[in-house]
């Protein structure tokens, strides 16, 4: 462990202060850009969103702002949609999401179901441990926003992780203010209901092992939010939005006992077939997602464990990032949590090629890998999902809307 940890101190302060992408296509979009602002990733940090100093618990109160990231969250959604104020913001997002999914140019009616789905891969049980899962405070903020500025009653919201277990941090939060959210979870008990499977609800798009049947949450669901988190991962080379949805399959909390098939990807540059693709394209799953966030208050540069390492970039400069990422475009999320990981960490684990996912899904339509994909297996392919491309450097951090050019990921800062 020790020695991985001076390669990356090594790594980092032998790297150039402009380092360029390491990978393909720095300021080259592929794909159609989505969003009411298409292309449009907010990034707010706050220093002061977080402070823990590596003892105690990371997720506890003193070590987290709520106050701030409440702002952070708020900024976030009205620079989704150059609103002035939450209630608009929200009242366009619905409205945009609607009409680009064929439910006409209507916003959020009365009753309509919404899905938070956090990412609570590291829990064990419903106890409280320290490896790193979705913020409590962070998602409190989301629920605070819907039923608020959002306009949704609390019965109407369900926090789940279909495969993992609610822990106590992060239900005692939310339940505490908001008694009429709904917890999900694989085991249920403790004031959790307990998932339940639709059968072969997503097939994907090529024979696989992968578990197919889906949450009753998401199919029931007229909305989604993906609440994923900022970190590396064995095999994938990162996990973000895309891999958080294999979180609503009906996979066992075990991972030994789960196929993960089409989830790594040729590290010798080569196309292939991405399930994450299936994911994000499936009617259920990514096409039912209204608001795609990224977790950034710590992140990691692995799966596993607490937060470990404190970023040196610019603007960290050896703190924790602080920061939280929004987009309607899954594609560009994860395009821009994939290069300030592999711009921090360039020697991830598995990270070779692995932006091949991202390739194949902003070209989902007519992919590399000549992949036909249609995730419910119904005759209908899938369209872009969305716009791929990587930063000019890790200094600068910019992409090709933000440098003015068109039909690319745009950075916006906000706050």
């Amino acid at each position: 462990m020790e020695m991985t940890r001076r390669q990356f101190a090594l790594s980092l302060a032998a790297a150039t202060t402009l380092r360029p992408s390491l990978f393909a296509s720095p300021l080259s979009p592929l794909g159609v850009p989505r969003g009411i602002i298409p292309g449009r990733v907010t990034w707010a940090h706050d220093p002061a969103a977080v402070t823990w100093d590596g003892t105690g618990s990371w997720w506890t109160d003193a070590n987290n702002n709520q106050v701030v990231i409440d702002r952070m969250v708020s900024l976030s959604i009205r620079g989704l949609t150059n609103k002035k104020s939450d209630a608009q913001a929200w009242n366009a997002i619905f409205h945009y999401f609607n009409r680009t999914h064929g439910r006409g140019n209507v916003g959020y009616k009365a009753g309509e179901k919404i899905a938070i789905k956090a990412n609570l891969n590291n829990t064990v049980d419903h106890g409280t441990i320290d490896r790193l899962n979705s913020s409590p405070h962070l998602i409190l903020s989301l629920v605070r926003q819907l039923t608020g500025p959002g306009k949704v009653e609390q019965s109407s919201i369900t926090v789940f992780d279909s495969s993992r277990f609610i822990p106590g941090n992060l239900y005692d939060k939310i339940h505490s203010e908001f008694p009429g959210v709904a917890f999900v979870d694989h085991i249920g008990g403790d004031g959790r209901l307990k998932a339940e499977f639709k059968p072969n609800a997503i097939p994907f798009s090529i024979t696989s092992r992968n578990a197919t049947g889906l949450d009753t949450t998401v199919v029931d669901a007229a909305y989604l939010i993906d609440a994923a988190l900022l970190k590396g991962h064995v095999s994938s080379g990162v996990t973000l939005s895309a891999k958080n949805l294999f979180g609503a399959t009906s996979i066992y909390t075990d991972w030994h006992k789960n196929a993960h098939d089409g989830f790594r990807h040729n590290s010798d540059g080569s196309a292939s077939y991405a399930a994450f693709v299936d994911y994000l394209g499936h009617k259920d799953l990514g096409e039912k997602t209204i608001l795609f966030v990224i977790d950034g208050l710590y992140g990691s540069d692995n799966a596993d464990g607490p937060p470990r390492l404190k970023w040196k970039m610019a603007p960290f400069n050896d703190s924790w990032p602080s920061s939280i990422f929004m987009s309607l475009d899954p594609v560009a999320i994860d395009s821009v949590g994939f290069d300030f990981l592999t711009s921090e960490w360039p020697h991830l684990v598995d990270i070779a090629n692995a932006d091949n996912y991202l390739r194949e899904a902003a070209l989902a339509n007519d992919p590399p890998s000549k992949t036909l994909y249609d995730p419910e297996r119904d005759g209908i392919r899938c369209r872009s999902l969305g716009v791929h491309e990587h930063w000019n450097n890790g200094t600068d951090k910019k992409y090709s809307g933000d440098l003015g050019k068109a039909n690319g990921i745009e950075l916006f800062r906000v706050g």
